[in-house]
C-alpha cells in the first residue's frame, strides 16, 4: 500500500496549520518534508501524524527548544528512544507541577466561596 502524496497547499488543509507555519516548522527543523523532481515539498502520512505529535507537545506547554529537540532525535531513529522519553518525563512532571499548582488555586476558591455561602445563610435566616 503506497502513502498518499500531499503538496504543501493540501498538507495544510489537512493539518489545519498555515503554510507559514509549516515552512516555519521546516525552518525551525520540527518536520523534514521529502522533496519531489521539482524540490517541491512532498508530505505524507507520517508526516501528517508526525505534526499531530508536535501540536499535542505545544498544547502540553512544552517548549520550542524541547520540542526541536525532540524532533531532532527522532529524525535519528530508535537510538534515540531514552533521550525522547526523558524528555516526555520532564514535561510530565512539569505538568503534574502546575495540575498540583491549579488544585490548591481551586481549593482556595472553593474555601472563599464557602465562607461566602455561609454568610448568605445567615443573612436569609
Amino acid at each position: 500500500m503506497e502513502d498518499k502524496a500531499y503538496k504543501i497547499g493540501q498538507f495544510s488543509n489537512q493539518v489545519k496549520l498555515s503554510i507559514d507555519t509549516l515552512r516555519y516548522y521546516e525552518k525551525e527543523k520540527l518536520i523534514v518534508p521529502k522533496r519531489d523532481q521539482n524540490n517541491r515539498r512532498i508530505y505524507d502520512e507520517s508526516d501528517l501524524r508526525w505534526i499531530e505529535f508536535i501540536k499535542r507537545l505545544k498544547q502540553t506547554g512544552m517548549p520550542i527548544k524541547e520540542i526541536q529537540q525532540y524532533s531532532q532525535l527522532r529524525y535519528q531513529g530508535d537510538s534515540t528512544i531514552n533521550e525522547r522519553l526523558e524528555l516526555l518525563y520532564q514535561q510530565k512532571e512539569r505538568l503534574a507541577a502546575e495540575s498540583a499548582e491549579l488544585a490548591q488555586h481551586i481549593a482556595f476558591l472553593n474555601h472563599k466561596i464557602g465562607v461566602y455561602q455561609a454568610k448568605l445563610k445567615r443573612y436569609d435566616h
